[in-house]
């Protein structure tokens, strides 16, 4: 394959004289790539690559190539430098993971025939990875190519054809090809677990476990295939059989922490919360598992309803469960009447965690919320504006405690400060749809609104149900009776019942407005919004006078 660099390439660099040695040489490519000159850059680094011996240049060729999604160059590039090198390995896989990104099947099975030629064990799997092709006529082209090739009876070749075909949907076959597999190379992990997945896949869950059962028993020093049995059990709802394979699995490797973590939440499952304390105390310490042991040994300790401890574990907690772990334990607090030290906590969390200081203000917000202070809470999420003033969360928690008749003007200026931080946010769109609804203003400037928020979300009945409001106001009530309808499909609340049934009555679809209201009726039977309902009908049975 001939690329536009690849011909520049047999000639003489441009601005550069021949003579230059090849690290001034990269010296101007590097300053190319600074200054955005990618093709000047790509150029240099491609006729280095071809004319030196260089791996680092090579490499480093190929990185910028692969950047700027050059495939031509990069198939340029690591064709030369098999040519150079042709038992150089790595080599041999960038020129087979390029050749497969390009859609170059033929050369990619040629270049795999040879990496198999060198080391017939070598793991082809990874040269896939990310790039597989993404349609199935793609798979296909592959999948002949792979077979056509020399060394299409090698099981790394046929490990690669499974998957391709697992992928096209040709669980059966992918199913074959495996097991030829193992019959030669019965030990590898990979294809293990490969056959339990379409085992799995082609649901036949009694074979999978036997499987996953026969491999455990087997290969009882194989630590992946225990643990996946484990999982697996989980996964189809045996947590008993599960944890008897981890303790097993634990008196081999009592230190393992992903088997001491399973085994400590498949205990709290089965409510064995001695047991799980047991196993999650150990990964106290754990790179992986730290905060996630902290949190489970919380939840044991409130299970057990040891309220003190679970409160002082979830303290412990930090990352991705920072703010779960405090919900929780708001939640404790809340349960013990004791809102105040709940405050107090919260106010030093924000001390200590600064990043979460959003969350802990709105938690702190909610509590007083709760506890009919909402004065407080406003002037706390005041506060929070003032110190986090573009934080689109805080300004929408004060939106949803301000009254839309007596907070008119600071309800307009926050919204309008909400639609500025995210100005394609469905739910601030609606927000601001939704209270200018229900001060009945400025009601097209609100349809717009309500319309643009549902081109992001077209199937949320919030949404629906404000646009069928607005329209109902402004007397186009055919548009208000389909909206609502849609709306009640979607959600059946009692406030989108009556909001449809009264723009079908105004629309003059009594018969539809009776089905609607006798619906209403079954399912909210004692509902006082239904009056409004029944209020309606009142003319017609009224004596003549």
């Amino acid at each position: 394959m001939a690329s536009s660099a690849h011909i520049r390439a047999s000639g003489d660099f441009f601005h550069a004289p021949t003579n230059l040695n090849a690290i001034k040489q990269s010296m101007v490519a590097e300053f190319a790539l600074a200054s955005n000159d990618v093709a000047t850059a790509l150029h240099n680094y491609t006729v280095l690559a071809i004319k030196s011996n260089s791996t680092s240049i090579k490499q480093r060729a190929l990185n910028i190539a692969l950047e700027h999604n050059d495939l031509n160059a990069a198939l340029d590039i690591a064709t030369h430098w098999v040519i150079q090198e042709p038992e150089d390995v790595p080599a041999l896989f960038y020129l087979a993971h390029i050749a497969l990104k390009a859609h170059e099947y033929d050369l990619a099975a040629e270049t795999l025939d040879k990496i198999l030629a060198i080391d017939a064990t070598a793991d082809l799997e990874q040269i896939l990875a990310g790039i597989a092709p993404e349609s199935p006529e793609d798979r296909e082209f592959l999948i002949q190519a792979l077979r056509t090739s020399k060394e299409k009876d090698n099981p790394s070749i046929l490990i690669l054809i499974a998957g391709l075909k697992a992928q096209n949907g040709q669980l059966e076959e992918a199913l074959e090809t495996v097991n030829r597999v193992l019959r030669k190379r019965p030990k590898v992990t990979g294809y293990i677990l490969l056959k339990a997945s379409l085992l799995s896949a082609l649901q036949d869950s009694k074979a999978a476990q036997e499987w996953y059962a026969k491999s455990s028993r087997k290969h009882k020093n194989n630590l992946e295939v225990r643990l996946a049995e484990a999982k697996y059990l989980l996964k189809t709802n045996q947590p008993e059989l599960a944890l008897t394979k981890l303790e097993a699995m634990l008196e081999k490797w009592p230190k393992e922490d992903e088997a001491l973590f399973l085994a400590g939440l498949t205990s709290i499952d089965l409510k064995q919360y001695e047991k799980a304390e047991k196993y999650l105390v150990e990964l106290r310490y754990s790179n992986q598992y730290q905060n996630e042991a902290y949190y489970y040994l919380a939840v044991n300790a409130e299970r057990k309803q040891h309220f003190e401890t679970a409160k002082a574990y979830y303290r412990l907690v930090d990352g991705s469960l920072y703010t779960v772990s405090r919900r929780s334990m708001i939640n404790i607090y809340s349960q013990q009447s004791r809102q105040h030290e709940a405050l107090r906590f919260l106010t030093q969390e924000r001390v200590n965690y600064p990043q979460h200081a959003s969350f802990l203000y709105q938690a702190q917000a909610e509590i007083l919320k709760r506890m009919n202070n909402k004065t407080a809470a406003l002037r706390l999420l005041d506060e929070a504006i003032r110190n986090l003033p573009d934080d689109p969360e805080l300004l929408y928690s004060e939106v949803l405690l301000l009254d839309p008749y007596q907070d008119k003007d600071k309800l307009d200026r926050l919204l309008k400060k909400l639609l500025q931080v995210e100005p394609n946010s469905p739910t601030y769109l609606n927000a601001y749809a939704y209270t200018l609804a229900l001060q009945n203003r400025r009601l097209d400037e609100a349809r717009q609104y309500v319309e643009q928020a549902l081109e992001f979300a077209p199937e949320q009945a919030s949404i629906l149900d404000t646009l069928g409001l607005i329209s109902y106001l402004q007397n186009d009530f055919d548009t208000s009776a389909q909206v609502l309808e849609k709306a009640f499909a979607l959600s059946a609340t009692v406030k989108i019942g009556v909001r449809y049934a009264k723009a079908l009555y105004m629309q003059g679809n009594l018969t539809k407005f009776s089905q609607v209201l006798q619906q209403l009726q079954q399912k909210y039977p004692n509902d006082p919004q239904l009056e409004q309902l029944h209020s309606l009908l009142l003319p017609q049975h009224s004596p003549q006078s």
